[in-house]
């Protein structure tokens, strides 16, 4: 059996119930039980889930954590009245609770020795991923599972496959860590790493702040992972110290409700950091992975994302000769806005002043992030410039408060994402940058850059690897879960296949649709002909990245009540396989089978009965179709437990 990757050795270390000798690897489903499970602005839809189970206490109060962040500059009453409720629910249930103002949950999260290296924390948020610059297994969940967490401790997990990145070599002066994760958005941008954790690897690491790691960490999110992890070296121990010390000089106003009775902080103290020096976990020199990836740091130049797309990155040296005018800029968010990136802002600034006709929005990571910039005097350079001030949390990057674009305009920003219409208008456009870019472009009014490059091209490769065969130990089977079971093929060869293809959104906000309406509407996008020709039992075949789109869980259900089986796909988009067996319903990656029925009926039929009865076999993990056999990965008991009580919120009531 292979060794075991950073990834990997987390999960074990958090998963229960695991059988006797059992060792994680990818694929495997697990039961977890994360260190923390962070939830923001998004708590109050949790405690209606929560109280719905019939949940009355957290099953370990210490384990959850509320942020306020993601609305604070509305002070409406409606939103003031929910803020106040979920603090009081916080009391209530002795939670910890952070309220508006005092930063971005994510900064919090590692601020506060929440996210601690070497354990599992989760968060209601897909940029939870930036927890892995702590060498943190950082990764997002739904809000069914945050209530389930809450009520029980745990909910369950399927380990993704896992990549690892090298990267090599220096970061030349003025290249950030935001350039570094733009371009290998842009560089390695055909889905190369879609649903998986990527840990990173390489001597260039070493000269990679921690700053610069938590925006790596973050933003592997927009480049299709469900996780980030950076290894915990010694730069990790240095900036716990240095932070530890920090928390130790704030006094005990600043100590959280879990402190003990002599003040010390709970989480971020020399003791348990002493500790983690002593116990770092590491990847086991044999470990397997399913890409490897290389980066030359040394390559790497400033570029832009977009606009409106991630994965679509020019060099600044380029955009620059366009003339791209702006009208806003955003030094805000979760991914660039700590005491680094403020001070390179400020550097650029410095001495000059805003451009006419631009307005540059400015908000810390957190509270304690800009009184250390202002103790630092990068706050009040910014303020000179002409920068308009934000209070600390999300703000414009989600499209809430002042500042979101208009019609038309064109802006910049050192955020994370710049979909369109997510920072304002549906018309407007949106680049990403670093924070020196953004800076440099406020000044001048258009994109721009502080520093002259030359416009080189990134260099770095993907590795094909072969993955170390080993025998697949037979699953345990429940009472009560089937064997195996039997089905007819439906094929539907669609890659990328939303969910409004799936289950069209104009039903999504009928409450009251039942579940025979649900299945009478099923596919109605993708083939009209699909509800007609499906039968009971079969099982349905999809292509790649299956349920891609949006969160609507009756994507997942309109199947279900259908009288499908299961799905199998090439691979699933992650959200549509958690709503699935959240609700009970199982789905299996196959890609040979997928790969094997699509050059076998080719793509001009979008639904086809195959006339194949495949047999599922989930003692031996096999399955058997068209007189092959494909190995899937172990239907463990953490997923047969889910599909025997119909979905997470039956399995939280059984367990509460």
């Amino acid at each position: 059996m292979a060794g075991q990757n950073l990834v990997e050795k987390i999960a074990q270390k958090f998963a229960v119930g695991l059988e006797s000798g059992h060792t994680v690897h990818s694929g495997d489903y697990l039961s977890i039980k994360p260190a923390h499970v962070m939830t923001h602005d998004n708590t109050g839809a949790v405690m209606k889930k929560f109280r719905a189970i019939g949940a009355t206490k957290p099953n370990n109060p210490r384990q959850p954590v509320f942020t306020l962040d993601h609305d604070i500059q509305n002070t409406s009453e409606e939103n003031l009245r929910k803020y106040a409720g979920i603090e009081a629910f916080a009391k209530e249930l002795g939670v910890d609770f952070y309220p508006a103002g005092r930063g971005i949950g994510h900064q919090i999260m590692c601020e506060e020795g929440y996210a601690w290296p070497g354990t599992m924390v989760v968060a209601s948020d897909s940029h939870s991923n930036m927890y892995g610059g702590l060498g943190c297994l950082g990764t997002p969940i739904v809000r069914t599972d945050a209530a389930a967490i809450w009520a029980t401790g745990r909910t369950w997990w399927q380990v993704p496959p896992v990549a690892k990145v090298e990267l090599r070599g220096t970061l030349r002066p003025g290249v950030t860590g935001k350039d570094v994760i733009v371009t290998l958005c842009g560089f390695f941008n055909h889905d190369e790493v879609l649903n998986h954790a990527v840990e990173f690897v390489g001597d260039g690491l070493a000269a990679l702040t921690i700053d610069q790691r938590l925006t790596i960490a973050n933003m592997t999110t927009e480049w299709g992972a469900l996780a980030g992890v950076f290894p915990i070296d010694q730069r990790t121990i240095d900036w716990l110290r240095k932070r530890a010390e920090t928390v130790a000089k704030r006094g005990a106003a600043g100590v959280p409700s879990d402190a003990d009775g002599n003040g010390k902080h709970p989480r971020m103290n020399l003791e348990r950091i002493e500790q983690l020096q002593r116990r770092t976990i590491t990847a086991d020199e044999d470990a397997s992975y399913a890409r490897e990836l290389s980066l030359d740091l040394d390559s790497v130049q400033p570029h832009v994302s977009g606009p409106n797309n991630v994965k679509t990155m020019t060099s600044v040296a380029d955009i620059r000769a366009r003339n791209v005018k702006i009208h806003k800029a955003y030094l805000v968010s979760c991914v660039n806005s700590r005491v680094e990136d403020l001070a390179q802002a400020a550097e650029v600034v410095k001495g000059k002043q805003v451009a006419a006709g631009v307005e540059f929005y400015i908000a810390a990571a957190s509270s304690e992030v800009q009184a250390e910039s202002e103790k630092r005097g990068d706050w009040q350079t910014l303020l000179d410039s002409g920068a308009i001030a934000l209070p600390p949390g999300c703000g414009p990057c989600i499209g809430l408060g002042a500042g979101t674009l208009n019609d038309g305009e064109v802006g910049i920003s050192a955020t994370n994402r710049n979909f369109k219409g997510r920072m304002g208008s549906r018309s407007a456009e949106a680049y990403l940058a670093s924070p020196a870019v953004v800076a440099a472009s406020a000044i001048a009014g258009k994109i721009d850059m502080p520093y002259d490059f030359e416009t080189a091209q990134p260099v770095g490769e993907t590795k094909a690897t072969s993955k170390k065969s080993a025998a697949t130990p037979e699953v345990t089977i429940l009472d009560g879960f089937p064997g195996s079971i039997e089905g007819e093929l439906i094929f539907c060869h669609q890659d990328n296949l939303n969910t409004d293809g799936i289950y069209p959104g104009k039903y999504t906000y009928i409450d009251d649709f039942t579940p025979e309406q649900q299945a009478g509407v099923v596919m109605e996008n993708y083939d009209p002909a699909f509800g007609r020709m499906v039968k009971e039992g079969d099982i349905l075949v999809g292509g790649f990245n299956f349920g891609t789109g949006s969160s609507r869980e009756q994507a997942a259900t309109a199947l279900k009540y259908r009288g499908l089986r299961l799905v199998i796909a090439g691979s699933f988009s992650e959200t549509y396989k958690r709503n699935a067996l959240n609700n009970g319903f199982l789905v299996i990656d196959a890609p040979e089978l997928v790969k094997d029925l699509k050059e076998k009926f080719g793509t001009d039929k979008l639904t086809i009965r195959t006339t194949i009865i495949a047999k599922l076999d989930f003692r031996k993990s096999v399955l058997s179709a068209g007189g092959r056999d494909y190995v899937i990965s172990p239907v463990g008991t953490a997923a047969q437990e889910l599909i025997l009580t119909g979905g997470l919120e039956n399995w939280v009531k059984k367990n509460v």
